[in-house]
């Protein structure tokens, strides 16, 4: 490759993109700010309004919310009349960042950049001295993924995702025994268990408060088929107990997958069922170039998945794992006849079903 011929315009493309970068970037941390405020679900039903008022409809601080809007309207994510000074959120872009958007709200998703910036600095001495970064350094991941995932769990996992395993929802309806490993917050299972009250239920997480908001969201619920238990899956030793056994968007941050999946093998009872949801990706970099979320996900990984599992002196497998590898692990693990599968409205993730 002649490195020598300098591309003119080429260079002032990318710095073009490098300005854009860093307004889009602060963009994200008010488009946060406005998730985790109500502003957009407030501003989302309501007429065009003066600052005041959209400040006192949200319960808010007037000058503050005054600089949000700002912010809003030069990011061109807000509308805005001089004459009137009036402010709204037009439809075609509360159908991304409403509540009312449902599983289409992107807002959730840019709470992401302010907590992993959070461990910015430990991240950079991690490049330095190798080790990792420990979970407890994230205190708003799980609430960020739970918060994120929580729309479309709502609406797919019951319809859209058990039926991609042939028969799995009408065993679960008569009632069969369920493990969901590394279960954050314990939202899907409480799903699970609330559609299914004749299956019994119990989620598994290293975390503490997980295990507490899992249990407090059950005894909300009036759930009586379901427990969540604080236990690292590594050390998973019911043989042959479980009919189906779970893991979303979790395998690939354990310290030891490889163990783990050895032992999920071991705890499903003959012709059990692993389904596994994990990011659809290859695990060959010049694969995923056009990735519609490949910087996301690479730096979620670098900056989370990978790290908590190195900081545990585990594989550091991160997000990006990929299908290649995932299919080669439980192939390792014992599985049998693995079916990578797609859900027409998840195109982040794929879903893994393996039989014992």
């Amino acid at each position: 490759m002649n490195t020598t011929l300098f591309d003119q315009a080429k260079s002032e493309v990318f710095a073009g993109r490098m300005l854009g970068m860093i307004n889009e970037s602060s963009l994200a941390l008010m488009l946060s700010i406005g998730h985790q405020t109500g502003l957009f679900n407030t501003m989302d039903g309501l007429q065009p309004s003066i600052h005041k008022k959209i400040a006192d409809a949200a319960g808010l601080n007037e000058r503050y919310v005054r600089e949000w809007l700002g912010a809003m309207v030069v990011g061109k994510i807000l509308e805005y009349d001089a004459e009137t000074e009036n402010y709204w959120l037009p439809a075609e872009h509360a159908a991304s960042l409403a509540q009312s958007a449902g599983e289409r709200n992107m807002a959730p998703l840019m709470q992401f950049i302010p907590v992993l910036a959070k461990v910015e600095k430990e991240i950079v001495e991690c490049f330095y001295n190798g080790g990792g970064v420990p979970y407890k350094a994230f205190p708003g991941f799980h609430h960020a993924m739970a918060d994120s995932n929580r729309a479309a769990q709502d609406q797919n996992l019951i319809d859209r995702a058990l039926p991609l395993v042939p028969g799995l929802t009408e065993r679960l309806k008569k009632g069969i025994n369920v493990a969901d490993l590394g279960c954050g917050q314990g939202h899907i299972t409480n799903l699970l268990a609330q559609a299914f009250p004749k299956s019994q239920f119990v989620g598994y997480d290293f975390v503490s408060d997980n295990v507490k908001t899992g249990n407090q969201e059950a005894k909300k619920l009036g759930l009586k088929n379901i427990k969540f238990v604080k236990k690292d899956v590594a050390t998973l030793e019911q043989e042959s107990k479980f009919d189906l056994i779970t893991a979303f968007d979790a395998i690939h941050d354990q310290a030891k997958p490889a163990e783990v999946l050895k032992r999920i093998e071991r705890s499903l009872k003959p012709k059990g069922v692993f389904l596994m949801m994990d990011i659809a990706a290859s695990s060959h970099l010049h694969e995923n170039h056009d990735h519609f979320l490949g910087p996301f996900l690479y730096t979620v990984s670098c900056m989370h998945c990978m790290t908590v599992s190195l900081s545990q002196e585990g594989a550091g497998l991160g997000a990006m794992w990929g299908e290649q590898v995932a299919q080669q692990m439980l192939s390792d693990a014992n599985f049998k006849d693995i079916e990578v599968k797609k859900s027409d409205v998840d195109p982040i993730n794929n879903y893994y079903v393996a039989y014992k």
